[in-house]
């Protein structure tokens, strides 16, 4: 049974989690190079029989300074959570990055709020990690106030597979490029999109194939094309197989993108149900059709194929 996991919404924590081996960044999707890192820090935390804590930030960076940067993410922040329950963290610092927090210097971050405030043994952070307004801080200042603020810094070499660095960007590449087998690969896991399901225009209804619409939110936009997929309702622990399209309907003139999933021996309402969708494999790329039969047909070919993917 996964243990629960303490939240903080600010830097006030408690006496009990000083001290203790705090890990910064997004993390976002949690992949191997994160995995590795948190395990360094099992061992740290068995060595030294102190606490795992993880300051992350929400909305994330990169998407504050860039509000067109709508989809983005490889997980949401509820899934982050889960993940790190899983990881055997103790605590985690969810800080609201906003206008004033982004114009923080360097140096009140690293004394006033990680010397005073969370007061850690260890910090770990990756080599690139850069904070404070404008991004003037960086690792080697951290490394010049250890002594000062009587913390340790951290910073494990980037896990590589085949000479690439696993990292969240080259990893929401693989999915945009539809490349589900390496991005599932290096994420240790299946690349899972939560979402609510909405009433649509019923056309996958209307061909014979019902689908659950699914607001994608601000994931990343995989390949547009027609994926492999299994799916389990939230408070469930029972999987569906079943294949989904993600992409605009060209055949449809649809003119945003959506997530429709069909699923294989299914019957209900799943309307404003939250699902879980995990992509097994990308079966083809999105195209339009001449006419609604010629597109049974090929939803026909691709169900075969779909069935076939465990």
């Amino acid at each position: 049974m996964v243990k629960s996991i303490k939240i903080y919404k600010n830097f006030d924590i408690k006496l009990s989690d000083k001290g203790s081996i705090i890990l910064i960044g997004n993390f976002d999707g949690l992949h191997l190079g994160h995995q590795k890192l948190f395990k360094l820090a099992k061992n740290f935390k068995k060595k030294y029989s102190i606490k795992i804590g993880v300051l992350t930030f929400e909305p994330m960076p990169k998407m504050f300074f860039n509000h067109k940067l709508k989809n983005f993410r490889i997980s949401n922040q509820k899934q982050k959570i889960n993940l790190l329950k899983s990881f055997n963290v103790d605590f985690v610092i969810v800080k609201k990055f906003d206008r004033s927090f982004s114009k923080t210097k360097s140096i009140n971050f690293i004394k006033k709020i990680i010397g005073l405030k969370l007061k850690p043994r260890f910090i770990f952070v990756s080599n690139n990690f850069r904070f404070g307004n404008k991004r003037e801080g960086n690792v080697n200042q951290l490394i010049k106030h250890e002594s000062e603020c009587n913390f340790k810094i951290i910073k494990p070499k980037p896990l590589t597979k085949s000479k690439k660095i696993i990292s969240s960007t080259f990893i929401r590449k693989l999915i945009q490029n539809g490349n589900l087998s390496q991005a599932n690969k290096f994420l240790g896991r299946t690349w899972t999109i939560q979402g609510k399901v909405s009433k649509g225009r019923q056309l996958g209804k209307k061909i014979g194939f019902p689908t659950a619409n699914i607001d994608i939110e601000n994931y990343v936009i995989a390949k547009p094309g027609v994926y492999a997929v299994k799916v389990k309702k939230q408070n469930s622990a029972k999987f569906f197989y079943g294949i989904a399209n993600l992409g605009y309907r060209p055949t449809f003139n649809q003119n945003r993108i959506l997530l429709e999933v069909h699923l294989f021996n299914f019957s209900g309402n799943l309307y404003n149900k939250y699902l879980t969708v995990n992509f097994l494999k990308f079966i083809r790329s999105e195209r339009k059709f001449k006419n609604i039969k010629q597109l049974r047909k090929q939803i026909k070919i691709d169900l075969k194929k779909a069935k076939n993917i465990k």
